[in-house]
């Protein structure tokens, strides 16, 4: 480590049982993923920094829905929606030109 204090380099001072303090280096927080729609935090998805999802399984990084761990559940809902609202929109004006 460096002497710098930078953002990645904070410390920590700790007193070992022996009575000694040392230095314990602080990791930086992680702010966790969001939606990319609503820039919402995305729940049920561990917030971690990103060489540490290489270390956890699948099972913590994604939900089990369409667009599970990009795009929240809301978002998702508003696109079903809105998909179904324009295919009816669609039947309707062909269905009217007929």
């Amino acid at each position: 480590r460096h002497s710098y204090n930078t953002k990645s380099n904070k410390t920590k001072i700790v007193k070992t049982p022996g009575g000694k303090l040392t230095v314990h280096y602080r990791a930086k927080p992680a702010s966790g993923p969001k939606c990319r729609e609503c820039s919402a935090s995305l729940p049920g998805i561990a917030h971690l920094r990103p060489k540490q999802y290489s270390r956890i399984p699948k099972s913590r990084k994604t939900v089990a829905r369409a667009y599970g761990g990009s795009i929240c559940g809301g978002c998702v809902k508003q696109r079903i929606l809105r998909a179904f609202l324009v295919e009816e929109q669609r039947e309707a004006k062909t269905s009217a030109l007929r």
